[in-house]
């Protein structure tokens, strides 16, 4: 309990942030999904209480997910009502923990790099271009959710959002724009303090205070469309009375789509599952490794219990993750204490939450989509060649295109037929020797190493003791994929604290 609470002080302020960026998300995608709107609040306790607790992701968030609101819709039309699909729910549930037991979590192995990066840049773009018209206050059902498919309708909106624009949303959000960006860049290195309180509290402030006073000293104000709407219920037993329960039924369970739907859900969601979990943990900045088999067990565990209270489909997801990385969290406590923060303040003050303007949590959502899409990641990317920058750069405009799997699939047949080329060149084989007696290891290198290595790879470095000693020789290698580069990189990084010398020989420079 004491290694639990052991960095509060920096999980604390990332969980606040979190909590205000994953309340209306959780909302707005249970309202894109069809779902009742308590759905969405349900899934976001569930996802960051239990399979945080559960999880063995130390920075990734869980909740409900945008990348399944058409899944949802569609199967909710497929199936007739939401409580047959809660039933669905459950059994993609169970299916999830199926796989964690059978330990497939390692097919997220297989999945390179650049394709993931490209996944974080895409959504990244995704979410700024959704974003913008909340950030200006026109209000539409397409531009408050973040369902990728939707991209392009967006920016076909950007039309006529001109003739909609809410001059109260734009002041609000340019000035919480110049906040987030000056506490980061300039605020944060004058003193201690702007550190300790992070950027997105006081914006959050701003935007309840311009609320309340901009009525009263000008002719500026928000419409109720432009402010959160969270559904004000007396206290828990308020809550309860919003649940919705499955629709067990003799029918229902011989329903063929039930079983085609949850078997869609749970490899949808489980696939998403496991890309963010790599993804993030690219973004920390510890190189911690996500266990993925104990993730969807836990994902598992919590679409069963989501499912049996009524709530949406629960996966890890980039955008809260990147979040609670980027504002300091350590440990999987600030997952934890966000879940908790949505129930206390959804019983307890739902009234104060319903004061924040929308156009304050699309500019917070800005500065998180520009940080996964960065112009200086673009750089690296194409710094590192053609085999990297080329499915990057592919995933990126499918996601924007299409959707986040479309595009991913995309991506990854680009990064495929990269491989194989490769592969069909030069046609070698991947080898390891090791002489244990003194916990000296030798790991050799062949001549072409590609991403299909990864799960050996990491495989071989856990199975290291501590206090060992291991040399990387990489000196006969004609060809070693970028994927490979970076595990041996962070490999090296993580050593330090199990006491393993690493020594390494060919690839210094890269390293």
């Amino acid at each position: 309990m004491r290694t639990l609470f052991k960095h509060l002080k920096n999980d604390l302020p990332a969980s606040i942030v979190v909590f205000f960026v994953a309340l209306p998300l959780c909302l707005g995608i249970a309202m894109a999904s069809g779902a009742p709107l308590f759905a969405g609040i349900i899934a976001g306790v569930i996802g960051g209480v239990v399979v945080g607790s559960l999880s063995g992701s130390p920075l990734g968030v869980s909740g409900p997910a945008a990348g399944l609101v058409v899944i949802v819709m569609d199967a909710i039309q497929s199936l007739g009502t939401w409580e047959s699909f809660l039933v669905a729910l459950i059994l993609a549930g169970i299916l999830q923990l199926i796989m964690g037991y059978l330990k497939l979590g390692i097919i997220g192995y297989y999945f390179p790099t650049s394709v993931i990066k490209g996944m974080l840049s895409g959504i990244g773009l995704v979410i700024i271009i959704k974003q913008i018209p909340q950030a200006v206050g026109y209000v539409s059902d397409v531009s408050t959710t973040l369902a990728f498919r939707d991209a392009r309708s967006s920016v076909m909106a950007f039309k006529t959002i001109s003739d909609s624009l809410n001059p109260a949303a734009v002041l609000t959000s340019g000035l919480a724009l110049v906040i987030l960006i000056l506490w980061e860049s300039f605020f944060q290195n004058k003193h201690k303090i702007f550190r300790i309180i992070q950027g997105p509290m006081v914006v959050i402030l701003l935007g309840i205070a311009m609320n309340l006073l901009l009525p009263i000293f000008t002719s500026l104000s928000f419409t109720d469309q432009q402010l959160v709407q969270i559904p004000v219920s007396e206290g828990l037993v308020g809550l309860v009375g919003n649940l919705t329960f499955p629709a067990f039924s003799v029918d229902m369970l011989a329903n063929k789509k039930l079983y085609v739907v949850s078997l869609v859900v749970a490899v949808v969601a489980s696939l998403e599952t496991l890309l963010c979990a790599e993804a993030t943990d690219k973004l920390d900045p510890y190189k911690r490794i996500t266990p993925p088999n104990r993730e969807l067990k836990a994902q598992g565990v919590g679409n069963v219990l989501s499912g049996l209270v009524g709530g949406l489909p629960i996966t890890q997801v980039i955008v809260r993750s990147s979040a609670n990385i980027s504002f300091g969290g350590r440990t999987k406590l600030s997952t934890i204490m966000h879940g908790f923060f949505i129930l206390i303040f959804v019983v307890a003050v739902p009234e104060v939450l319903n004061l924040i303007p929308l156009s304050v949590l699309a500019a917070i959502l800005i500065i998180v989509g520009y940080k996964l899409a960065s112009p200086r990641l673009f750089k690296r990317m194409y710094a590192h060649g053609l085999n990297q920058f080329l499915p990057f750069v592919v995933t990126v405009i499918g996601i924007l295109l299409t959707d986040l799997l479309t595009g991913i699939a995309i991506g990854m047949a680009v990064g495929v037929f990269s491989i194989l080329r490769n592969n069909y060149l030069n046609p070698y084989s991947f080898a390891t020797t090791e002489e244990t007696q003194d916990k000296t290891f030798t790991l050799k290198l062949s001549e072409e190493v590609t991403f299909l290595n990864k799960g050996s790879v990491l495989k071989y470095f856990k199975s290291i003791p501590n206090g060992a000693h291991i040399t990387i020789d990489a000196r006969q290698s004609r060809y070693i994929d970028f994927d490979v580069k970076e595990i041996i990189r962070d490999f090296s990084v993580n050593a330090k604290e199990r006491e393993i010398e690493v020594e390494v020989l060919g690839l210094e420079s890269d390293i």
